[in-house]
Formats: C-alpha cells, structure tokens, sequence
C-alpha cells in the first residue's frame, strides 16, 4: 500500500518507519484479513446477512462477542436464548455486528503482542475504558447509534495504540520530553514526529480501509457554540473525542481525574443533548462496569479484585454445596412432602446458595386471576409480600414472557435502560433494589402453577451464572413441577 504524504518531511518519515514497523511484525494480518472479510459482509447485498453469519463463525472469539451481545438485556428483554449467530445478526443487524467486528478485531491484534507490553496494555485499556464510557452514554441519550460510537471512542486514540505497539521507542521519547517540558503528549508529538497522534491515528484507519463513517467519527471534536446544529457524524465525534478525554481522567481513579472528568460532562452536555447530572450518572455505571472489565487500570483495583474473585470461588464451591445437599432433600421427599413443602425447601436452598439479596414464591390463583408472593426471604420481605400482587391475565413483559418456559430465565442487568420497558410497575414498586435476578418458572401441562424469584442488590459484585448453576437450578424446578403435577394427578383421580 502505497504511502500517503503529510506534507512534511518529519510526518513522512514517521509514517514511513510506522508501516515498516507493520509491515516487519506481519501488517497485523489476522487484521488486515478481517477486515477484508468484514467490509465485504458489510457491503453484501443478496447475502449480506449469510456473509456476516459466516464471517463471524470464522472468528470463535467474535462468535461468543456476538452471541453475548444478542443475549443481553438490551436486545433479549424476554430471555429468549440465541444460540446461532444467523438469529444474533438478525436481532442486532450488519452494521452493528460489523462495527462491533471491526473495534474487537483491532484490539484484539493490537494486544496481542508488543515490546513493551506494560504500555501497551495501558493504552488498549483505555481505549476499551472509553468505549465503556460511550456505551453508557449513548444508553442513556436513547441514541441508535450507540454501538457506531463505541467503537469510535475506541479507536479515537488509534495513534496512541499504534505508537506504544508498533515505536515504543518513540513513545517514550515523547513522554520524556513531555515530563521536561510539563506539557502533555498531545502537545509535544507533532514537534517530535511531524505530525499528531490524532493524525497518526487517521492515518492508519485509512491505510487500513477502515469505513469513511467510523473515520469520520474518530476525529477530534470541541463543543461547539451554543445552538449550532449537530450533525449525526458530529454527535459521534464529539461523544468518542469526550469518551476518550474521560478515559484518560478516570485511570487512575483520583481526585484530579474527577473533577476533569465533571468539567467534560458540563462542556459536552449541550452538544450531546443530555444533562450534565445525566452524564455523570452513565459515567459512574461506566466506572462499575469497567472495574470488572478491566485488568490493570487502577481503576478496577487489581489487588482486591484478585483477593475478592478467590473469595467469590470458595463461596461459589460452597453454595453449589448447599444446591447439591437442598436437592438431595427434595429427592428423598418427593413421595411424602406436598408442593408446597417442596416449593419452601427449593425456595430456601437457593436463596443460601446463590446469597441472593430477596428470594420468593409466586403462587397462581385461578380463582383470583392473579399471582401473589407467599413467602419469602431477605430483605424487607414483611413489608413487600403483601404488595407483591399482579394479574394472570397476559402482559408483555419479562415475567409473563417466562411464565410459560421450561427453563430458568436471567436477568443479568435489570439497569438497562432498553430493558426497563419490560419491567412490570408492580416490580418497579417493591424489587426495584435488585441489580440482577432469576425467575424460575413453574409449569406443568403447559400451564403455570407460579414461579419462584431471587435477586442481588448492589452490595453484589455482577453476577454471572455458571452453567453447573444453571443445571442445579433447573433440576430443582423440574423436582418442584413433578410435585405439582403428582397433586394434580392425585385429585384428578379422587374425584
């Protein structure tokens, strides 16, 4: 590929060493083939959505991304389980799967491997920090360009990333004299490389191919004047050039790093049609979801974060104890308890072994057409049971949509703002606490007999269910619905 001037001798020089140094390491080729592939898909028009399938089955990495993100609250608001990348493009669309592709592709080559490992990582980190942070963000301002500007604010500090993998020895040059001259290494880069980091950054896109709209939105953008008009393109710039800014503020998770961070809610508040206080909210669920996504950023405190993720191991080995012991129990009564017997048993061994904050049964009431919790367990349960009424009658949301399932539904993030609509008020009223929940169904014949539900608050860290968890806890609602279905039985035969 040929070479694009700067129109200075020091740029030329620069790019010229940067492509050799790509071309010397292998021009990143899993990338360069990705892109390729994922452009092409992009671009497809008969088969557009058959090229993405088999594009993405290409990559096992970017299979699981995919299927994650199909999945989650925002867009599987029913629990509904896709299993086959062909329905995840359906639900999520090309585009949004291609952009998703093009951002973990990039990071993904650039992490693989550098000469100075440390610097790199610090760089990539951010850049995921700032795609966080953008994600957040657009959730919040309700925009359909949420994942677009995401990968934007990944790739705004491309130029960073690229120097730190591919001229580490540049990088700390420009860092020494930046530390001399007590300026930035913004400030000090197109004295030292002919050109700036942003610049560089567009550089590769386009020696790389990158699409015309992600370009576009990698680009440096201040607020502009109040009551300008803003531009699609200029809202994802200003976002990524603000996601970015706020990546680098909030590293080191400080004082300093919090008041800047303030600033930049204010300044780009008007631009981006959200309340500075609305802001700050989504940059704080930023900084929770990135203490648990990030590594080495003192953010995600990597010393406790080890010592509490070996405690959550020994608690998670000793609550699948309590899951395997209550099963056992309901196994040995299953000929001489009642339903609700078994229904108190299985209620009480999964509110110990999953620590949840609130754990209760639902039971139906054909005579009521109604649903109403009878007992519980955990916080304030006195005060809420009586309220914990709702109609049978079907509505579109998240319970009555697992009502009918076979299988055990979760919800990872109750937060999401694209998910609340599938939120029941009566739900919203007493159990708005919780942060994650389960709803084990129970049906029998095709016909719901009630559910029981358990949920962790925020004095949690994010809950993420094991499939040996999901397997204990189906066994235990098959166990309660062969309860169910052995009374049903039994007065069907006494009358």
């Amino acid at each position: 590929m040929s070479v694009r001037s700067t129109g200075n001798a020091l740029g030329d020089a620069t790019l010229a060493t940067l492509w050799e140094s790509t071309r010397r390491r292998g021009d990143m080729p899993g990338f360069a083939k990705a892109i390729s592939s994922i452009l092409g898909a992009m671009r497809g028009e008969d088969e557009q959505e058959f090229n993405m399938t088999r594009t993405v089955l290409s990559d096992p990495v970017l299979t699981q991304k995919v299927l994650r993100l199909a999945n989650s609250g925002m867009y599987a608001a029913f629990g509904q389980h896709i299993s086959t990348v062909s329905k995840a493009v359906q639900v999520l669309g090309t585009d949004a799967i291609g952009h998703l592709a093009l951002g973990l592709k990039l990071i993904e080559e650039l992490s693989g491997g550098s000469s100075d490992a440390t610097a790199s990582h610090v760089e990539m980190e951010k850049a995921v920090l700032a795609g966080i942070v953008a994600q957040q963000i657009a959730n919040t301002a309700q925009s359909r360009h949420g994942e677009e500007a995401v990968v934007c604010s990944m790739l705004h500090t491309l130029g960073r990333m690229m120097l730190t993998y591919y001229m580490p020895e540049r990088w700390h040059e420009i860092q020494r004299s930046a530390a001399q001259e007590n300026c930035d290494v913004e400030a000090i880069a197109p004295k030292l490389l002919g050109l700036g980091l942003d610049e560089i950054g567009h550089a590769a896109a386009l020696h790389w191919g990158l699409p015309a709209g992600l370009i576009n939105g990698m680009r440096k953008l201040t607020p502009p004047e109040a009551g300008s008009e803003i531009s699609t393109s200029d809202w994802i710039a200003g976002l990524s050039t603000m996601s970015a800014a706020c990546a680098e503020s909030l590293w080191n998770d400080d004082e300093a790093g919090a008041a800047a961070v303030a600033q930049l809610a204010d300044a780009y508040s008007a631009m981006l049609g959200v309340l500075p206080e609305k802001l700050m909210g989504a940059i704080e669920q930023a900084k929770v979801v990135a203490a648990n996504d990030l590594t080495i950023a003192p953010l995600s405190k990597p010393a406790e974060r080890r010592a509490k993720a070996l405690a959550r191991t020994r608690q998670r080995d000793a609550g699948n104890k309590i899951l395997l012991s209550g099963l056992a129990d309901m196994r040995d009564m299953m000929h001489t308890a009642n339903p609700g017997q078994m229904v108190q048993i299985a209620l009480e061994t999964v509110f110990k072994g999953l620590e949840f904050s609130r754990a209760l049964a639902f039971v139906r009431n054909r005579k009521d057409n109604q649903y109403a919790a009878k007992i519980g367990f955990g916080n304030d349960i006195r005060e809420i049971l009586p309220k914990l009424v709702f109609e049978d009658a079907y509505q579109p949301n998240v319970f009555h949509a697992a009502l009918n399932s076979d299988r055990v539904i979760f919800i990872e993030n109750a937060r999401d703002a694209k998910f609340a609509a599938k939120l029941p008020d009566w739900w919203r009223d007493t159990l708005s606490a919780a942060h994650s929940f389960v709803i084990l169904p129970l049906s029998a014949n095709g016909q719901s007999a009630g559910f029981l539900y358990g949920d962790w608050d925020d004095s949690f860290p994010p809950i993420e269910l094991s499939q040996t968890e999901f397997g204990l806890l189906n066994d235990m609602r098959a166990l309660v619905v062969r309860a169910v279905l052995k009374r049903h039985l039994q007065e069907v035969v006494s009358k």
